[in-house]
This record gives C-alpha cells, sequence and structure tokens, in this order.
C-alpha cells in the first residue's frame, strides 16, 4: 500500500468517526474513543454527589496514529492517551495506568491484519478491551462485596447457633456427662443407703436380718443384698400385729366383764 492507499484509509476513517476523528498530517491522526458500559456498571461507578438525572459521562480515551512508509506492511505506531479537558479518573478505568495492557493485547489484531488497513480493526478491539477490562473490574468488587456481606451474616449468625459441634467436642461432652453421671448415681445410692440405716437403727427396720457374726445388717448392706422390700415388709406386720394385740385383751375384757 503506498502513500496514496494510506491518504485513502484515513478519508474513509474520518468519515466512520466524524468528530472523533482529528487529522494532524497525511499519515499521522488522533481518534476519540469512547467506551459504552452497562447500566449497572455506570451506576456503581456514579459519584454519589451526583445528580442521579444528569447523564454520566463516559470513559474517553484517544488514539494517536502514525504510518510508517511501509505500512500496512510494516505496523503503524500506535500511542494511548487520556482526553486533556479530563478532571476526573474513572474509578475502575486509567489511560495512563492501562494503556501498555491495551496496547500489548493488539498484538494478535496487528498479526491477522498485516497488509491489510487495519485502523478500524485496531481501533473496534482496543474498545472492546477497555469495555472488558472495566466490567471485569466491577464484577470483582461485587464479588469482593458480597463475599464480605456473606462473612458478616455468618458472624452475625453465630450469635443464634452456637458453636459448631465436631467430633473432637462431642467426645470430650461426652466424657464429662458420663462423669458427671457416675458421680451422680454414687451420690443417690449412697443417701438412699444412709436413709435405709437410720430406718433400721436399733433394729426396728432389720426384719431380724443379721451378719454370720450376729451383727445387725447396715443400710448399705441391706441395700446391695437386695432386702430393702423385705425390711419394710417386717417393720409393716411388726406394727400391724402391735396394733391388733390391744385389741383382742379389750375384747376379751369386755366379755369377762
Amino acid at each position: 500500500m503506498g502513500r496514496e492507499d494510506q491518504i485513502e484509509e484515513t478519508e474513509v476513517l474520518e468519515s466512520i468517526f466524524a468528530d472523533e476523528f482529528t487529522k494532524i498530517e497525511d499519515n499521522e491522526f488522533r481518534i476519540t474513543i469512547k467506551l459504552d458500559l452497562p447500566d449497572d456498571v455506570i451506576a456503581a461507578t456514579r459519584p454519589a454527589d451526583a445528580d442521579p438525572n444528569e447523564e454520566v459521562e463516559p470513559p474517553v480515551m484517544i488514539l494517536h496514529v502514525k504510518y510508517p512508509d511501509e505500512y500496512p506492511d510494516k505496523e503503524p505506531h500506535l500511542e494511548l492517551q487520556p482526553p486533556p479537558q479530563q478532571h476526573e479518573q474513572h474509578p475502575l478505568f486509567s489511560v495512563a495506568d492501562d494503556k501498555d495492557e491495551l496496547l500489548a493485547g493488539l498484538a494478535e489484531t496487528i498479526e491477522e491484519n498485516m497488509g491489510m488497513a487495519m485502523v478500524f480493526t485496531i481501533v473496534s478491539a482496543l474498545k472492546d478491551a477497555a469495555e472488558q477490562l472495566i466490567i471485569t473490574r466491577h464484577e470483582n468488587a461485587v464479588k469482593v462485596q458480597e463475599e464480605a456481606a456473606l462473612a458478616a451474616e455468618r458472624e452475625e449468625n453465630k450469635k443464634f447457633h452456637g458453636t459448631a459441634v465436631t467430633p473432637e467436642s462431642f467426645v470430650k461432652w461426652q466424657t464429662e456427662f458420663l462423669k458427671e453421671m457416675a458421680e451422680k448415681r454414687k451420690r443417690d445410692e449412697e443417701q438412699q443407703a444412709a436413709e435405709l440405716a437410720k430406718k433400721s437403727k436399733g433394729g426396728a427396720g432389720a426384719g431380724g436380718f443379721t451378719n454370720k457374726d450376729g451383727s445387725k445388717l447396715t443400710g448399705r448392706q441391706l441395700w446391695e443384698q437386695g432386702l430393702v422390700g423385705k425390711v419394710d415388709d417386717d417393720d409393716d406386720a411388726e406394727e400391724e400385729e402391735s396394733d391388733a394385740a390391744p385389741t383382742a385383751d379389750v375384747q376379751k375384757l369386755k366379755i369377762d366383764a
């Protein structure tokens, strides 16, 4: 492609981009590239003090192009610049910081179009890459916010659900519980034995049960030998006989009289 073909390409580009095209020389020009972003990204990056009814200006970058004499058999000289009138930097995009990554990403596009007019394809590829870069950063920011919210929710739920049970914590609880129950059972047995011993004190409740050496059985011995019920029955029988005897004597006295 000769100089005339380069001029022809610049004329086509000027007709396509109209207000975005600025001619410097026959072989040098600038194209202003405005990025189109999804509504959710625009809303998320709108300044807090901005009027919600006011249209947000999209991020803008300027592609500076200069043809070498051998173009298009040789790639054009490319440079990315921010617009000179830009006052505020977009929260998710910076031409100064991102230009090296964006220009490096054009290598494959340039290689595929070597020998052909390629500036329009380069502009399209740059625009798509910059827009996707912003969208990806927005999605990552949303993900971080969601994870932070979930983490806060999990911490809040811990107040209501308590500590999660693990195999180790369950074994510890079970060991302490069984120990507690064994101690309680021992205390109950000792208390019941003490009560039985108290009842059988003096032989009244022993029911005639003695050891081999003739000594009276203690309350605990009565309990361990299963004689508790028998002692109670004997005591009840003795009380009944005691109550019945005077009645018989009284009846006899009445008859004699």
